[in-house]
């Protein structure tokens, strides 16, 4: 006879037996898929460019055959338009001016500019160290004070102090976030460090690719940084020319960075003078949007979003003479999934009380800018979406132990996660590595914004386990990098495990009479109460 907590844990997994008799994923289907949209052909999946529109073809081929619905603005199609922006390196220079002498910095060797800014052609401004470079009103913690930087430009160091919460440190990292409280003060630029210990990839390869294309909506309700004039990331192991004289070492403040311990701020004895020559265009891609209509007459007219972003870096600079950067894994793997997820309910049906919404947005390597357009101008009424699963770059290349899970703690879409992956014996747990900000680096960001319940979901590993390893092996080595392709090693048994989870966590929200909400405690709650106004 079962005890009463084996039976309460019995009743807790029925909603999710379904998928024991249900569709076998195997990885087969996934990585065909996969297969088509990072071939050469598809030229890397450049926002804009003919190789994406192919691989967004052959995406509406396979949700014609699979019977999804059209829920686009033009059909599957949402069109977004796009402004461009190209520096023109050989017309533009960077120089640290100290006691009136001009010191000029080698581009590409020393520092880049960022162009998801509308740089000014000019800028000649003081500096000063700013730490972290964060204002967090609801922690009592603000590096702004008691400086002033009005005309200035500030150098920090990427990161947040270890008494913030990830989520929360996140979100005050974000561009718009940042720059809000830095023009509110004056500021006209920023001066960005990369954290050495949270570095996804070398130096060499975050530079080689600095004259590369980057793009911001084209209409201006999404102009974030309005104001800023220069935006400069530093190599870090050239970065202690920035600190001569001022009585501190970049090393000294790396060291604290690394352990997210305090950082001082103080202004530097040098300038900086900056002159960027900037090429825009135009250009228009799309979002690709289908659905799967529910079955119950009140609730399927509210929506489960499955999102992914299908969009790549496109043709670089070559490594080792491959120049095509085909995003196999980021994120060919989450555009692959949803297919293989979509082509599942026509194949096993299953009673889908909620409508399901299936986003493959554009532009997110480019900030997450199709999500921004779709999330803010949705082709479904906007409160009828209840919840975003969001899917990138998630990774088998590991047998699946544990399930690292974005947003964990924030809205009870947690807790979801949490019983599903308990009848399927994984383990959960929330970012252990959060000083990548990987949180809000991904579309699921963007609905949450918006006050939606979102989260992404990916492979896991424990800390200092021989998995992390080949988890940091693979950024340094094929993370944006033409390597991510279709040669390399996959767990297809631990994506197919991988898949039956996450199509049970969709059956899940679509069928419970509850719909997601945020914690009370979560920070996010608030867009939720902004988003009913």
């Amino acid at each position: 006879m079962k005890t009463l907590p084996a039976l309460l844990l019995a009743c807790l997994l029925l909603p999710f037996a379904s998928s024991q008799t249900g569709p076998h994923f195997d990885g087969t289907t996934w990585w065909h898929h996969v297969k088509v949209l990072a071939d050469d052909n598809m030229e890397g999946r450049e926002t804009g460019s003919p190789g994406l529109h192919r691989a967004q073809a052959y995406i509406v081929e396979q949700l014609k055959k699979d019977g999804l619905k059209p829920a686009g603005t033009h059909g599957y199609y949402q069109p977004v338009q796009f402004v461009s922006r190209q520096i023109v390196e050989k017309d533009s220079s960077l120089a640290l001016v100290r006691n009136g002498k001009p010191e000029p910095l080698v581009l590409g060797e020393d520092a880049y500019f960022g162009t998801r800014v509308n740089l000014a052609p000019h800028t000649d401004a003081p500096l000063v160290f700013l730490g972290y470079g964060l204002q967090i009103p609801e922690k009592n913690y603000d590096d702004l004070a008691g400086l002033d930087l009005k005309g200035k430009v500030v150098v920090i160091i990427s990161g947040s102090p270890e008494e913030i919460p990830a989520a929360l440190a996140s979100h005050y990292q974000t561009a718009a976030e940042r720059w809000k409280s830095l023009r509110a003060a004056g500021c006209v630029g920023i001066i960005g460090i990369p954290n050495p210990s949270s570095m996804d990839i070398p130096w060499s390869r975050m530079s080689a690719n600095r004259a590369h294309v980057s793009m911001e909506l084209a209409d201006p309700e999404f102009d974030e940084t309005a104001g800023q004039k220069l935006s400069v990331t530093f190599n870090p192991a050239h970065a202690e020319q920035l600190f001569l004289g001022s009585g501190h070492t970049f090393a000294e403040l790396v060291a604290l960075a690394k352990d997210r311990k305090p950082l001082p701020r103080f202004p530097l004895p040098l300038s900086i003078a900056a002159t960027a020559k900037m090429e825009t265009t135009k250009i228009e891609s799309d979002n690709i949007v289908a659905k799967l209509e529910g079955t119950d007459p009140k609730l399927k007219r509210e929506y489960v979003v499955l999102s992914a972003h299908i969009d790549h870096i496109g043709v670089g600079e070559p490594i080792n003479g491959d120049k095509i950067y085909n995003g196999a894994m980021d994120n060919g793997s989450g555009s692959a999934l949803l297919l293989d997820i979509a082509d599942s309910f026509k194949k096993s049906p299953v009673k889908l009380r909620r409508s399901v919404l299936f986003v493959w947005v554009t532009a997110e390597e480019k900030g997450l800018l199709g999500s921004k357009y779709f999330a803010a101008h949705p082709t479904v009424p906007a409160a009828s979406m209840i919840a975003d699963l969001n899917e990138d770059m998630f990774l088998p290349i590991v047998p699946l132990k544990v399930l690292t899970v974005y947003g964990l703690a924030e809205s009870d879409l947690g807790d979801r996660v949490r019983e599903v992956a308990a009848a399927h014996g994984v383990k959960i747990q929330s970012d252990p590595q959060p000083l990548r900000n990987s949180f809000i680096r991904s579309d699921q960001y963007n609905f949450i914004r918006h006050g939606i319940p979102a989260l992404a979901i990916g492979f896991g590993f424990e800390l200092n386990s021989p998995e992390q390893k080949i988890f940091k092996d693979w950024l340094t080595n094929r993370y944006h990098a033409p390597s991510d392709d279709v040669n390399q090693p996959v767990d297809l048994a631990a994506e197919g495990q991988f898949e039956a989870i996450y199509r049970d966590v969709a059956i899940a929200v679509a069928n419970d009479d509850r719909v997601p909400q945020w914690k009370p405690d979560s920070f996010f709650h608030r867009y939720a109460k902004s988003a009913t106004k």
